[in-house]
């Protein structure tokens, strides 16, 4: 997946960009959503003026105890850990999966 930015706005306690993607909605929703959950982040949201043809503008603002930058490190840190721990997480349900469908293919022809 490619996705192309476009940087807005960044000051010392805002940040604005656009993110160019097909999928309008799942990228700028996660960084919003995470972002908010950050210390000193008093604003985090995302815009789209018109769902067919304007892409959405991620805002991050902060009361300026962090540099907004900063936190959207942490936030694709985070989002990148949060994937990691999914993906493993999923592994292991399939694993427990494919197990129980093989004990119970073995027990019916069995």
């Amino acid at each position: 997946m490619v996705v192309e930015l476009e940087l807005k706005k960044c000051t010392d306690r805002e940040l604005r960009f656009y993110i160019k993607d097909r999928d309008k909605h799942s990228l700028p929703n996660l960084i919003a959503k995470l972002a908010l959950r950050k210390k000193g982040v008093v604003y985090a949201a995302y815009i789209i003026d018109h769902p067919l043809v304007s892409d959405p503008e991620v805002v991050i603002l902060t009361d300026g105890s962090r540099h907004p930058l900063d936190v959207l490190e942490e936030v694709l840190r985070d989002a990148i850990s949060m994937a990691k721990e999914f993906l493993r997480e999923f592994d292991e349900a399939l694993a427990k999966y494919e197990a129980r469908e093989k004990d119970s293919a073995n027990s019916e022809s069995g």
